[in-house]
């Protein structure tokens, strides 16, 4: 199925495969993940894009919504190897992947502010250091952080659209951005 009509942003569906149409700039990605498969699909399609190394991607949605499992399938697209667990005690988790086209190294950090309650950590953790250094960084409950993020390159929502199904709102919010979803 190719994508069907956007207007007033109504949700869609399409194949994760490449239709050659990107999204109109400015506008959001909607899609619906019907399952983990569509998860993976997706993720690894993202890793693929050479702006990945260098990215900035907020992930939003309730507690379930399957931020963590979109992080596990793009690191592993990654080449990380291991164990990915949520850095949600930790706030964050340093992860050395390669780029499964370029064959370059790539430094991941993968972000849970959900326990993040005090700005003076920002400055005492170094995150301000983590954000400024060439990398992928990957941020659940951005909004936790808030005034200290740097504008994100992609941001996606995953909400609960059934048992395993997700609907997915992915924005992009600068060129960076918008190159990744071309």
């Amino acid at each position: 199925m190719g994508p069907g009509a956007d207007a007033g942003h109504q949700r869609r569906t399409i194949e994760l495969s490449n239709t050659g149409h990107p999204p109109i700039v400015g506008s959001p990605l909607l899609l619906t993940w019907k399952d983990e498969q569509d998860t993976l699909a997706f993720a690894q399609r993202l890793a693929a894009r050479p702006e990945i190394a260098d990215a900035f991607i907020e992930l939003r949605g309730d507690l379930g919504a399957g931020k963590t499992t979109f992080v596990r399938h793009l690191l592993r697209a990654l080449g990380v190897p291991g164990h990915i667990k949520s850095p949600t005690y930790a706030i964050v988790e340093p992860h050395e992947g390669v780029h499964p086209v370029t064959g370059a190294r790539i430094a991941a950090s993968h972000f849970d502010f959900y326990r993040f309650d005090d700005p003076r950590e920002w400055e005492d953790a170094g995150f301000r250091d983590l954000f400024a250094s060439s990398g992928l960084k990957l941020a659940e409950w951005p909004d936790k952080a808030a005034g200290l993020l740097p504008t994100a390159d992609l941001r996606i929502g995953i909400e609960l659209a059934g048992e395993s199904a997700r609907s997915v709102t992915v924005l992009a919010g600068t060129p960076r951005g918008r190159e990744m979803l071309a």
